[in-house]
């Protein structure tokens, strides 16, 4: 296995950052709306592309940069910027089949999150909203803290302690037999691999964790990514004056028209 990210840009520092990961799988992950969200976060705060994550974990796939940028936009990309203290993984290609590939990943992950002296780090993700409970039609957004990571108090994530988001529970088990009594981290349906990352992190992690999830259903979501973009900018205490969507959406979110005379 080679490097977990190869910089495009030099010097990288992260050390203080918050690291914000959209963790759900695209095509798999509900509606995208966490990758849809990132899209928002990269082009209003004005995000540039720092590095490439390890593409061996997910299925290959290559295409034009935003805004005609230079080079090629890949899989897994880092974003950031040298005046602001975020850092954004943007996963654009599903996994591979490969189950020792997903542990890899994470593994990897986690050793970069470990290694890098980023501060915090904010998984996001969408959850199926079609089987959320009557108590979860009050809001689409909730908060899931990790069973080992460290308070939040006092850290760059410690709006999550205070705004009233509520802590996500599942609104189904995984598997008939499985019991809530056994269940560390609840079961996420549509959310690709947040739950398995965040129930692997071991006992002595010490960098503050969480991850926000948002009920989403399938179709155009991208009000949904402005409400959950809203909702990250303001834990990590960032104020977007004017979102700013990516010009990419205008033909690249549902693809170009359909030709008319088709249909005569």
């Amino acid at each position: 296995m080679g490097s977990f990210l190869y910089p495009a840009k030099y010097p990288l520092t992260f050390s203080g950052k918050i690291l914000i990961v959209a963790s759900g799988q695209p095509v798999v992950s509900t509606a995208n709306v966490s990758q849809l969200a990132v899209d928002l976060l990269i082009a209003s705060l004005s995000l540039e592309r720092l590095a490439i994550l390890n593409p061996e974990f997910l299925v290959p796939i290559v295409g034009g940069r935003e805004e005609g940028g230079e080079g090629l936009t890949t899989p897994a990309e880092l974003y950031g910027a040298p005046d602001t203290n975020i850092l954004v993984i943007q996963q654009r290609r599903i996994f591979t089949s490969s189950q020792s590939k997903k542990e890899d990943f994470i593994s990897s992950l986690l050793q970069f999150i470990q290694t890098s002296g980023v501060e915090s780090v904010l998984f996001l993700s969408g959850v199926d909203l079609s089987i959320r409970t009557d108590a979860q039609m009050l809001t689409p957004t909730y908060q899931l803290q990790p069973p080992n990571g460290p308070s939040l108090s006092g850290t760059a994530l410690d709006a999550l302690t205070t705004f009233p988001i509520a802590t996500y529970t599942s609104p189904i088990l995984q598997s008939p037999h499985e019991s809530v009594q056994e269940v560390g981290v609840p079961f996420i349906p549509g959310g690709g691999l947040t739950r398995r990352i965040m129930a692997s992190l071991p006992k002595n992690w010490n960098i503050p964790t969480a991850s926000l999830l948002q009920f989403v259903l399938e179709g155009d979501n991208r009000a949904d990514a402005r409400l959950f973009a809203g909702v990250v900018a303001k834990v990590i205490g960032k104020d977007v004056l004017e979102w700013r969507q990516p010009n990419s959406w205008n033909v690249g979110l549902f693809g170009a028209p359909h030709d008319q005379t088709l249909y005569g």
